[in-house]
């Protein structure tokens, strides 16, 4: 659990915010790169793939680092004086895995973003675009020029109790406040910029980015938002009522959460972690937040393919490549 005592904008003043000076759409790379691989050790592929990927790219002349390891590895630093880890470091990020995997390099990475290109390990792999057997078209292409460097909105979290930060995190899906044991429903009243917007009674509430629409805000039936737009996604959990549906609004905004009697279990979780465990009055503050995460695309795939592809979008429509015609009249 992470503990940050810096606001976001103390950090980014620490910190430059981190730009990819050697990764240019349209223009072929023509000097070496500093190429973080990193990856997993609990995934079986991932050390075959990771020295695969060495050898290649080493080959080609970059600078490479890796780094296979427990979960554990991932956990970042915000202490003052500390050295930065080698995706801070790098020009490039290549993470192996899933989403998961991202998810953890996001936030391990922190207020330093590096470009991302995220290679499927795992099941799904909405964030990982890359099955192991694209990767070295995908790196063919980057080298090419032939690439897109596409930013999301990050998200900071921070809960103040008795006016005192006791616990921050930095986020890129979303932030769930969650009932918890002995199960019953709890009220959740949301503030937007000090103003009182609603009072939710359920299971819980997530807040959501474009990038995490398609994680546990679509299980929970809210709308899947584009990528690269900056929104905030409002979805209840369960609501006790017929009137409150998913509201998606503007990024620009601050929004504070108060659960004003939780349950024993009542919880705040990031990104699938549990930041702290809440207590009545505890103030839940979401922001945008000043990185961005930044991912690498290329032609082999499109936001459309991908939630084609990745989340079966169309149902039971299988052949793609014969594409509906528009009918002539």
């Amino acid at each position: 659990m992470a503990d940050h005592t810096k606001t976001s904008s103390e950090l980014a003043a620490d910190s430059s915010k981190k730009t990819a000076e050697r990764l240019f759409p349209g223009q072929p790379i023509t000097e070496s790169l500093r190429i973080a691989v990193i990856g997993p050790e609990e995934v079986l592929e991932t050390k075959s793939l990771a020295n695969d990927l060495q050898e290649l790219l080493e080959s080609l002349g970059h600078k490479i680092k890796m780094m296979v390891a427990d979960k554990s590895a991932w956990e970042p630093d915000s202490r003052e004086g500390t050295s930065s880890n080698i995706a801070q470091d790098a020009d490039l990020v290549i993470v192996l895995g899933g989403d998961g995997s991202i998810l953890r390099t996001a936030r391990w990475m922190g207020y330093q973003q590096t470009p991302v290109l995220g290679v499927n390990l795992g099941r799904l792999g909405f964030l990982a675009d890359f099955s192991p057997n694209e990767v070295e078209p995908a790196i063919n292409e980057l080298i090419a020029g032939r690439f897109r460097l596409v930013e999301h909105m990050m998200f900071e979290t921070r809960v103040l109790r008795g006016n005192k930060i006791i616990a921050s995190d930095l986020g890129l899906n979303e932030t769930s406040v969650l009932a918890g044991p002995p199960f019953s429903l709890f009220e959740i009243e949301l503030y937007v910029d000090g103003d009182l917007a609603t009072v939710y009674r359920g299971d819980g509430l997530i807040i959501s980015t474009p990038v995490g629409s398609t994680a546990y805000n679509m299980s929970a039936g809210g709308p899947i938002v584009r990528k690269s737009i900056e929104a905030f996604i409002f979805t209840p959990l369960n609501p006790h009522t017929l009137t409150h549906r998913t509201v998606v609004d503007t990024a620009s905004r601050n929004y504070t959460l108060i659960v004003p009697s939780p349950n024993i279990g009542s919880s705040c979780v990031v990104d699938g972690r549990l930041l702290l465990s809440l207590q009545a009055g505890d103030e839940i503050c979401i922001s945008l937040a000043t990185p961005k995460f930044c991912l690498i695309e290329t032609n082999q795939h499109s936001y459309y393919s991908t939630l084609r592809d990745k989340l079966t979008w169309g149902g039971g429509l299988q052949n793609t490549s014969a594409r509906s015609a528009c009918h002539k009249s």
